[in-house]
């Protein structure tokens, strides 16, 4: 065997062994994350533009979370149209809020301000939340039903007011046979 093959051999082991490594990277969770499927834990969140208020306040009625930042562009793409489901009369059907993974919480409730949020926005503490909710990536936007269960995890900017949120929400909101 020629010392080019070898070498060549050896590249595509080591390309191998660092593809094996990213994967494993990409698939890494955040600690604590409750998936689809879970239960969320209690959590207290603070206020931004409200009260501080627990996380199972919201139980009874399925909640619309969205993990955003004030430095994020997709998230702030995105806000308005959650704003709008919010008020909307598919946004009847369940509650919109917001939590902020933001460090600073004056630069998060200036860009509230400038936005014009009235739905109710918390900021995370020691990331409490992010962690909880998988918010490896922002903006993240998760679906959870009447009882806190997570139906459905949604990764990137949308237009949430669009026909396609809307199918997306239906479809992960319609109660399952048994």
């Amino acid at each position: 065997m020629t010392y080019a093959k070898t070498g060549l051999k050896t590249l595509r082991f080591l390309c191998l062994l660092l593809s094996l490594a990213f994967a494993g990277f990409a698939l890494a969770k955040t600690p604590g994350e409750v998936e689809v499927g879970g239960t969320l834990r209690e959590a207290m969140m603070r206020g931004l533009n409200g009260p501080n208020r627990a996380l199972s306040a919201y139980r009874g009625k399925p909640l619309l979370i969205n993990v955003w930042a004030s430095w994020c562009g997709p998230c702030r793409q995105e806000m308005g149209s959650l704003e709008r489901l919010a008020w909307q009369d598919q946004g009847k059907r369940f509650v919109v809020i917001g939590i902020s993974t933001d460090d600073s919480e004056p630069a998060a409730k200036a860009y509230l301000r400038s936005a014009n949020a009235t739905i109710n926005h918390y900021i995370d503490r020691a990331l409490e939340l992010e962690n909880m909710l998988g918010a490896e990536r922002l903006p993240l936007t998760i679906l959870v039903d009447a009882q806190g269960r997570v139906l459905g995890k949604h990764t990137g900017a949308r237009e949430w007011d669009s026909p396609q949120a809307h199918q997306w929400i239906d479809r992960l909101l319609r109660p399952s046979k048994p």
